[in-house]
């Protein structure tokens, strides 16, 4: 990875091996992209069938597929890069369905896609176990239970120590919970015997703010009576509470999404229980395209997406210069789509230290120099390029600039 980290030492995620096959037909990331919005839309089929099992009519399961399409997560997450999590979406939808209609080994298989997305995802299934156990719901409480936290060990003790060569990496992502401790152990203690750093971590502005986006655009359906269901999403609840990072705290990333599949629940069980404050389909979709509207990042596509097509044709050109077999440094924006190399790095702040020689090509764009680069550091690396003397100026227009080594493996060499 860019991280020079193994891919199985960062989250464990398993499901990129499968999804890895997809290049051996064609090498592209639009496989991944086309894949999460697949998975997306795919979470509208359990919805129908969680509708039609609490003994909603056809009708109003069909509006309630319609309110999870239109939930503003599940379009801005389309946006925001592509997330193995995303896949577990329908997986966790169909899980719930799968309990409830006693269907076992669906069940099972399910749970053990959804861990194999990211490790963390094992508390979303610790989390459901839970509640299906105080649903009654025992065997598959108890398998969920067992899964969960079979997996949640292996992941975090065995699996991402091994193969990150390092027995502390977890604790790379305790700087979100900084303020409640340096590591696990830490953070129990503080808990225990500092609880007033969990409650101040708790309550606050920021949180109140995410409640209020997470609930309102289903408020209408939200009754009490029938809320349950939001103890199998408290583990991802509290994780996004307590963090110091903004953006576990929107709706924008994929960090709410295992929350989202049990706040339906609870519209679903208070629509069957007639306790839900709307009960017309008319007034139910309302609701949903406002909020559709007001928190969905439709403005994304002419404000950062449409930007950058003054130079598209000019980085296809450059992209299909660029053989399989090389070593690449380019930006974080065209990195995706040459990530089927030996070696690609990425031109950000650092950059400038890399001994460019070990790169048979480099790809700059002058006038959108990508995610967390600059055109100061595009110019800064230009420079260095020309000054180095290794390179020669393989193709260059529209402010996007090819270069090359002469050593560079020939464009025929390409699979």
């Amino acid at each position: 990875t860019f991280q020079d980290l193994h891919i199985l030492g960062d989250h464990a995620a398993f499901i990129f091996y499968p999804l890895a096959l997809l290049y051996k037909i064609y090498a592209s990331v639009y496989w991944l992209l086309g894949l999460q919005a697949l998975a997306l839309a795919l979470g509208s089929i359990p919805c129908y069938g969680l509708a039609r099992q609490a003994g909603l009519s056809a009708s109003l399961a069909l509006t309630i597929a319609c309110v999870y399409l239109l939930y503003p997560l599940i379009f801005n997450l389309n946006l925001f890069d592509f997330h193995p999590d995303v896949l577990a979406l329908p997986a966790l939808l169909g899980a719930i369905w799968a309990a409830r209609a006693q269907r076992l080994m669906i069940f099972i298989l399910l749970l053990l896609l959804i861990c194999s997305c990211k490790a963390v995802l094992a508390l979303a299934v610790l989390g459901l176990g839970a509640w299906l156990g105080l649903e009654k719901r025992w065997p598959y409480g108890a398998i969920a239970l067992v899964v969960g936290s079979v997996w949640f060990g292996l992941a975090t003790r065995v699996i991402i120590p091994y193969f990150s060569q390092n027995p502390e990496s977890l604790n790379r992502h305790l700087s979100r919970y900084g303020y409640l401790g340096t590591s696990f152990a830490d953070i129990a203690a503080n808990v225990v015997f500092k609880p007033w750093l969990l409650l101040a971590g708790l309550c606050n502005g920021p949180n109140l703010g995410y409640l209020l986006l997470l609930i309102v655009p289903l408020l209408w359906g939200l009754h009490p009576r029938q809320s349950r269901p939001l103890i199998a999403a408290l583990p991802f609840l509290l994780m996004n509470l307590l963090a110091q990072d903004p953006q576990q705290k929107d709706l924008l990333h994929q960090y709410s999404l295992p929350i989202l599949p049990f706040l339906l629940v609870v519209v679903i069980d208070s629509l069957a229980a007639q306790t839900a404050w709307l009960r017309r389909r008319r007034w139910m979709l309302v609701w949903s395209l406002v909020s559709f509207f007001a928190l969905a990042k439709i403005g994304y596509f002419w404000e950062r997406y449409l930007t950058t097509l003054d130079t598209w044709r000019a980085t296809q050109i450059a992209i299909v210069s660029i053989t399989s077999r090389s070593s690449l440094l380019t930006s974080a924006n065209m990195a995706p789509h040459l990530t089927h190399r030996p070696t690609v790095k990425l031109a950000v702040p650092g950059a400038e230290k890399l001994n460019l020689t070990e790169f048979d090509f480099i790809l700059l764009n002058q006038r959108h120099p990508g995610q967390d680069s600059s055109p100061e550091l595009v110019q800064q690396l230009i420079g260095a390029i020309r000054d180095n003397g290794h390179f020669q100026t393989q193709f260059q227009q529209d402010g996007v600039v090819l270069f090359t080594q002469p050593t560079a493996p020939l464009a025929q060499e390409q699979d």
